[in-house]
Order: C-alpha cells, then structure tokens, then sequence
C-alpha cells in the first residue's frame, strides 16, 4: 500500500516585493515633476494678470489726466445776472401765456371760435312742418334758447334728437321744453259808434284755434337764471 505526501509550503515561494525602490523612485520623480510644472503656470498667469494690471493703471493714469485737462478747460463759469434776469421774465411771460391759454380754452371769456357752426348746425337739421322763429346763444355756447312753431307737436322731439346729434351739440344738454298752441285771434266785437245805440243782441264768437304750436327749448343754465 503505497501513499502520497505533500511536501509543498506556499511561504517556501519567492516572495514579489511590491514597493521596490525603483518604482518609488519613479513615483517620486512624477510627483516633482507634476509640481515643477504647475508652479511654472502658476507663475506664467501671476505675470500675466500682474502686465493686465500694469496696463490697467497706464490707462487709468491717461484718463485721469484727460479729466484734469478737460475740467481746466470746460471750467464752470459765473452765472450772469443779465440772463438769470431774462430767464426769470421769460419764464414769467410764459406762465401768463399759459394762464392765458387756459382761461380761453375753458370758455370763461365766451366763445372765442364764434358761433357759425352752431347756425351751420341748426340750417342742416331742416324738418318739414317745423320752422324757427328765435335762437339765443349766450357765452361759450353752453346756454341755448330755441323758440319756433310746428305743425304736429310730434314734430318737435324729433327735431331735439337730430339736433343733438349734431357735433357742435354734443354734450349740450336742454331742461325745459314749453308747448303751446296759441289762440288765432280775438273774438270779434260790435262797439257802438258814436251817438248810435244798438239794440242788436251780441253774438259771443268762440276763438278759432290755431293750426300750429309754438315751442320754446331751453338749456339748464338758461332756465336756472329765468327764475
């Protein structure tokens, strides 16, 4: 009977040396190396921002000195009296332009433009049956009185709402609107003549009533100062 015997002990092998001296010394040159080289950018960029800075302080140095030349050219001068003084009534006269202006354009003074477009207005809106027979205007146009006379009472308000539509009229606003039909004329009378007595009994002749009306058109300022 035969048997085997292992005689094999690993710790008997050739043991591998990891960190060997020239592996450490290669490592250790890389790390100089890589050192050297980024204390030679580092100093590369310091040169340049310190030539940046350099040139930086030139130009400022040149403006400043322009600065200095322009200021003892330019230098401010004393205000004269005279043209303070004119400035001053200048600027007066134009304040009493627009105090001016103003007073005109709120129509306190009457109406400055005349008051053609108001006729021109009232020549356009022509209604058959229905006649003017007065028109007041007072100041910047804002008291109106229209009298006149229409066939048809029907007529009139009509005649109110195609007036107003004119552009002169906007805004214009009426508050009293009379309408009447007036008598045609007086019952006749018998008078005696002189030294003559009538014994003829009078006829009372009731009035004849009028065909037409008469209207009067009044704004709210114009009925205000009626009362």
């Amino acid at each position: 009977m035969s048997q085997q015997i292992n005689l094999f002990n690993p710790i008997f092998l050739k043991q591998r040396k990891i960190f060997a001296a020239l592996p450490m010394v290669e490592a250790l040159g890389v790390i100089v190396a890589g050192a050297l080289l980024l204390t030679w950018y580092a100093g590369q960029r310091v040169a340049a921002q310190e030539q940046e800075a350099e040139a930086g302080k030139t130009v400022l140095a040149k403006r400043e000195q322009s600065l200095v030349r322009a200021k003892a050219q330019f230098a401010p001068r004393a205000q004269s009296p005279a043209l303070a003084a004119e400035l001053n009534a200048a600027q007066a006269e134009l304040k009493s332009l627009q105090d001016v202006a103003a007073v005109l354009q709120g129509g306190t003074l009457g109406n400055t433009a005349g008051y053609a477009e108001y006729f021109r207005a009232f020549s356009r809106q022509n209604v058959s049956g229905l006649w003017l027979t007065g028109l007041t205007i007072t100041g910047a146009g804002n008291d109106i009185g229209v009298q006149g006379r229409a066939m048809q009472p029907t007529l009139i308000p009509h005649y109110i709402a195609r007036l107003t539509a004119e552009k002169i009229m906007r805004g214009k606003t009426f508050a009293a609107l009379d309408i009447a039909r007036p008598e045609a004329g007086a019952a006749p009378q018998v008078a005696a003549a002189a030294g003559v007595v009538s014994t003829a009994p009078v006829v009372a002749v009731a009035p004849a009533v009028s065909p037409f009306v008469e209207f009067n058109l009044q704004s709210t300022m114009m009925q205000e100062a009626a009362k």
